[in-house]
């Protein structure tokens, strides 16, 4: 199978324009088919303050009415996307902007809970892989935002790091997928607030353990279960830490295994 890497950056790199820039610069570099997919929740937080909305969160997820929609597709779909393709463009890598509603990439269903009303959250049902393996082998590096729909004309927001596990395993059909977390991070730590406390091999049981501990909270819990869907469904290598890591093999990181 021919490789393909699927990277996934973090909020904090898209709202540090130096990190963001070397970040893509990096990105360009890598060799081969790539999909990158972008988050931008901090950036969303800080507009719909500015306008007078209170973003909620539960569990790592944001709640997302209809006034949030709105700004939530305007940053993530418009702002950052567009201007990530932009600079993609300018180290030479031909970039395409893409929400799940383009070309029906990603179709979501409304997220039905029993006790959480999430709102306009969409959770992925169906990749369309034909269409994403004809755009890379046309030399084509999609670019996603955190936004799929729902095939009736309504967008959902989607948790940026799903909807790159979601690729990674539709796409692991015909590719040897590489799926890479890279945030300002080097990696999951044993304590959050000292750098050096990397877990450099994260296992299912190991992950339950830092789970029971309080060891790994808040957003992290999502993130790692994606990793671990991910690998049980197909994808070959899941790695967790700074974009440092994907020109220079070198630095530590966290890689994940079943």
């Amino acid at each position: 199978m021919t490789p393909l890497s699927i990277i996934k950056i973090g909020g904090n790199i898209i709202d540090n324009p130096a990190e963001l820039k070397q970040f893509l610069t990096d990105f360009s570099k890598i060799e081969g088919y790539k999909v990158l997919v972008h988050g931008g929740g901090k950036s969303a937080t800080k507009m719909a303050k500015s306008i007078g909305l209170i973003p909620q969160m539960i569990d790592g997820r944001r709640i997302t009415d209809a006034p949030m929609l709105d700004v939530v597709v305007m940053i993530y779909a418009g702002e950052i996307n567009k201007n990530v393709v932009a600079q993609l463009q300018a180290n030479n890598t031909n970039a395409v902007g893409f929400s799940g509603a383009d070309g029906n990439l990603i179709l979501s269903t409304k997220r039905n809970h029993p006790t959480i009303d999430y709102g306009f959250v969409g959770d992925v049902q169906k990749v369309n892989t034909p269409l994403l393996e004809t755009l890379l082998k046309s030399g084509i590096t999609p670019v996603f935002c955190a936004i799929t729909h729902d095939g009736k004309g309504q967008l959902l927001n989607t948790n940026a790091d799903t909807i790159a596990s979601e690729l990674a395993i539709a796409l692991s059909e015909v590719f040897e997928v590489t799926l890479t977390y890279c945030f300002e991070k080097p990696g999951v730590l044993y304590d959050a607030d000292d750098d050096s406390s990397v877990i450099e091999q994260i296992n299912h049981e190991l992950y339950t353990k830092l789970k029971a501990e309080k060891a790994i909270h808040s957003g992290m819990i999502p993130k790692l279960d994606n990793c671990f869907n991910s690998l049980s469904k197909g994808v070959q290598k899941i790695k967790i830490g700074h974009h440092r890591m994907l020109q220079n093999a070198e630095v530590i990181h966290t890689s994940i295994e079943l």
